[in-house]
């Protein structure tokens, strides 16, 4: 029986992740051929060339293909994995500089960084997407790339593609109760309700048993980022994602006062894993790669993919269409919620007894996703003003406006052109 799987943004330095996985599965996942597609035509070779050599050295029998284009990517595939960044790192640095201009948070993927990652990748996601409704519509396609829960309410509401969406963020959880009480990772389950990166664990499980008060608070006491008295009042515990909110003016100092952005600091780091990458003695995952941060992705779409082609029942926190998932959300929004998964889809898991804490920054952030997303697919100017002004990191129309109108400008060779409609006197 064949197996054969595609990267979408296989230049990307995740890549290396992805295929030591599959040499540590090749029983479960017994793949035939392994296709890179990528519009990075040095940065595809140079991947190209080391899986081969990894291949070799870990003597895996399957063909490895490499392409620029994007339907022979998609074809004949079973499983597709997106890990795509628009823009590559120079946008991120813009993302992440401009907003400090006007005093506003700049990070990756959420606030107006984010805002802009997901106006720029929204219209490649639905390329792909479309692409493989056309071409191969029986083949899963499995992104983490982000704001994959914004990603995932544009394919869903503007495609059929089979599709999932995947953070491993949604997992942390488990992560916090294993350092914190020594258990098993995967004896950890827990309710979990939000979005992308705006998310909270509660009721939290250890085979079945609730945590205890005192089991609680040991976790608190080790998050990474929220003040675990905060986190204590809530009786939830929040994504890391939510320090940005929580406490605002001192992240904004941090990012203000840094040396450098984190995409500049990327940048740097994959000159180096990349350099690693090309030495031809070079026939294993590079150490350097630790540096990068992001681990856990390429884990996590392995395990769905495994979920799916074997039929295991897999448990896993994913951003899928609410429908009944979290009441006090929209039906046919996407939500990051627990989920089964297995060869007949993604079935999200009704989530009761909210804690009361977490409605209102939770809606807000949803009413700006949403937004986004029709902006980002119709190019409705109007629109992604109001989501810049709905943002809760933003909520200023005198600085929403123009960060606004700079970003666009910045970013007019990537997004929907009708979102430069009120700009166009603007761009040189």
């Amino acid at each position: 029986m064949s197996l054969k799987i595609a990267i979408i943004g296989a230049g990307s330095v995740y890549t290396p992740e992805i295929i030591e996985g599959l040499a540590q599965n090749k029983e479960k996942l017994p793949v035939t051929a392994l296709t890179l597609m990528d519009i990075n035509e040095e940065r595809l070779e140079i991947m190209y060339d080391f899986l081969n050599r990894y291949k070799a050295y870990h003597h895996l029998s399957f063909e490895i293909r490499q392409t620029t284009d994007l339907v022979e990517a998609v074809k004949d595939q079973d499983f597709i994995l997106t890990q795509i960044r628009v823009g590559g790192n120079q946008a991120r640095i813009n993302d992440e500089k401009i907003p400090l201009k006007y005093g506003v948070i700049g990070q990756e993927t959420t606030g107006p960084g984010g805002y802009m990652k997901a106006l720029r990748t929204i219209p490649a996601i639905l390329e792909i997407a479309r692409a493989i409704e056309e071409y191969n519509p029986n083949a899963w396609l499995i992104n983490y790339a982000n704001p994959t829960g914004i990603l995932a309410e544009a394919v869903r509401n503007y495609t059929k593609t089979k599709f999932i969406a995947l953070c491993a963020g949604g997992m942390r959880p488990r992560t916090w109760v294993d350092w914190a009480l020594g258990v098993k990772y995967k004896d950890v389950k827990y309710d979990f309700v939000g979005l992308n990166h705006m998310n909270f664990a509660y009721n939290i499980r250890v085979n079945g048993k609730k945590l205890s008060k005192e089991e609680f608070d040991k976790v608190a006491d080790i998050h990474e980022t929220v003040a675990p008295d905060l986190i204590k009042r809530i009786n939830a515990l929040p994504s890391l994602y939510c320090q940005y909110y929580f406490h605002r003016d001192k992240k904004l100092e941090e990012l203000k006062n840094a040396e450098l952005t984190r995409g500049e600091v990327v940048l740097g780091l994959e000159k180096d894993i990349y350099a690693a990458l090309k030495n031809s003695d070079q026939h294993d995952k590079p150490e350097i790669l630790k540096n990068r941060g992001g681990g856990g992705y390429s884990e996590l779409a392995l395990e769905a993919l495994s979920a799916i082609y074997n039929d295991e029942d897999m448990w896993v926190v994913a951003n899928v269409k609410n429908e009944r998932a979290i009441s006090f959300l929209p039906y046919d929004t996407s939500v990051e919620t627990p989920c089964i998964l297995n060869k007949n889809g993604i079935t999200p898991l009704v989530q009761n007894n909210v804690p009361e804490g977490v409605y209102g920054l939770v809606s807000a952030v949803k009413n700006y996703e949403s937004l986004v997303v029709k902006a980002a697919v119709e190019g409705d100017y109007g629109k992604a003003l109001q989501a810049m002004v709905a943002h809760p990191l933003v909520g200023d129309y005198d600085i929403a406006k123009p960060m606004l109108e700079e970003m666009l400008i910045a970013n007019k060779e990537y997004i929907h052109p009708g979102l430069l409609s009120e700009v166009a006197q603007k761009i040189i």
